[in-house]
């Protein structure tokens, strides 16, 4: 008997957009770690204020790509160009549909010839996966999972932790007793840490500098110890589970694209390959955006802030799409600065009987793993915010929208809309509750001043 596919799972439902809004999971875990060290508080203000360490090691998944046709594979996967692309560089890899709507969002690492790892959420991975089994091209893949799907759950391939804040180089020039290495932006080197080899990718969360370190598992507590001991006169900070999901707010990228798979004939083959236990099978939606049709949930590059990575230098999936979308207008990705007043007035429900607005908790506020809330301006849909919570350097509850562009300027008022209709759906982090509108101004993204004067060398967090 062979396991039920994605499609057929699908072919059961009534409603593609009800079966995802009620399933019986909440938000992204992040397992292998604390939920706090210490308090978020103090974790938050760790990046901006000394040094903190994000451990990566467990909530992602990592896929293994070698063979001679593996350069080829992944570059007609990618609507980024490959010019100039080599071995010790990294890139983000956000492949989309032949409709030109966005399958997911990881890091592509080109660690040597013939030879790339990417790393992040599953559904990008499961494309690739899906495509080096076709025999198209001469390549192996080698799936290593994310902590929380996996039986033996402390021996992944490797270790991969975040050194980031003012003090990210003092900190790694003590555990390394040597001057780090002056690396662009997404380019890699090998160094030492402890007397094993570290590979170091020069990378950014938050806006500010530093770098991700990696290497196998079997060095995982060398490096982390000696990382952790270098850094006790720097103000190094370990980052919990319940931190890690709020810096991207900051950062302004946004982590939860739903997979756009779940419709189209060109797509039937993927989903019959896909299980019903894949990712997108088990997938949740929540907010205050309602559609009918899953395909109002698809995501482009542009919503996203990845047009100016579309590149028409060669041939990939979607590429046609994507050059009829490119000259019609597009969403802007922004920041929502949720009024202060109204968030108050909304918190203080909870110390009520009676009617009370959906839980808002600190610091991340998301409760599905694929957060979609409506916004509106004079009441009519302008846009669609996507990650909520507070962030205490600023002081501020923030969201990561795409709205039009003529309510995307720095400064517009418009209102978000919190709370699931018709008093919630049946996922278990949803409490009955009843929604309530919070005005917000529209301010840039990345939110944070730092991160807005980096960006333009790629600041992103991972996850």
């Amino acid at each position: 008997m062979t396991d039920k596919t994605l499609q057929q799972l699908l072919d059961e439902q009534t409603n593609i957009v009800d079966f995802l809004r009620n399933q019986q999971v909440g938000p992204n875990a992040y397992p292998g770690v604390p939920a706090e060290y210490s308090n978020w508080r103090d974790e938050q203000l760790s990046w901006a204020n000394s040094c903190v360490l994000f451990n990566q090691s467990f909530h992602m998944v990592d896929l293994l790509v070698t063979g001679p046709g593996a350069f080829d594979m992944l570059h007609y996967l990618a609507p980024n160009s490959f010019k100039g692309f080599v071995p010790n560089r990294a890139k983000q890899f956000a492949p989309v549909t032949p409709d030109g709507y966005v399958i997911g969002d990881v890091i592509l690492f080109y660690l040597a010839e013939n030879t790339f790892e990417l790393v992040g959420r599953a559904p990008s991975i499961e494309w690739v996966e899906y495509h080096a089994a076709s025999g198209k091209w001469d390549v192996t893949v080698e799936r290593d999972e994310r902590t929380a799907a996996r039986p033996d759950k402390d021996n992944r391939r490797n270790y991969r932790f975040q050194l980031q804040g003012p003090n990210a180089m003092k900190v790694l020039e003590r555990a390394m007793g040597a001057t780090p290495p002056e690396l662009k932006f997404f380019h890699m080197a090998p160094i030492t840490i402890a007397g094993v080899e570290v590979r170091a990718l020069r990378h950014g969360m938050v806006g500010q500098p530093g770098y991700e370190l990696f290497g196998p598992w079997k060095d995982y507590d060398t490096v982390r110890n000696a990382l952790i001991d270098a850094g006790k006169d720097f103000g190094l900070t370990l980052c919990g589970g319940r931190t890690y999901a709020s810096n991207t707010l900051e950062s302004g990228w946004i982590p939860s694209p739903l997979p756009a798979i779940y419709t189209g004939e060109s797509l039937a083959e993927y989903r019959a390959w896909l299980s019903a236990k894949s990712y997108e099978a088990g997938a949740s939606v929540g907010g205050s955006f309602v559609s009918d049709n899953i395909e109002d949930y698809y995501l482009t590059p542009w919503d996203l802030g990845y047009g100016h990575m579309v590149k028409f230098d060669h041939d990939f999936i979607g590429r046609e799409a994507l050059e009829r979308m490119k000259d019609q207008p597009h969403r802007r990705k922004v920041t929502l600065a949720l009024d202060t007043q109204d968030m108050l007035r909304v918190m203080s429900s909870m110390l009520q009987k009676g009617d009370r607005a959906k839980f808002i908790d600190f610091p991340s506020a998301v409760y599905a793993m694929h957060p979609y809330d409506a916004v509106l301006k004079d009441g009519r849909p302008v846009g669609i915010s996507t990650w909520i919570g507070y962030t205490v350097n600023e002081g501020r509850f923030l969201t990561l929208a795409m709205v039009d562009a003529d309510v995307a300027e720095p400064g517009t008022e418009v209102t978000f809309v919190w709370g699931e209709p018709d008093g919630g759906t049946r996922k278990p982090t949803v409490e009955r509750h009843v929604q309530v509108e919070i005005k917000a101004t529209v301010a840039p993204a990345p939110y944070s001043e730092v991160a807005r004067d980096s960006y333009a060398e790629g600041w992103r967090t991972r996850g």
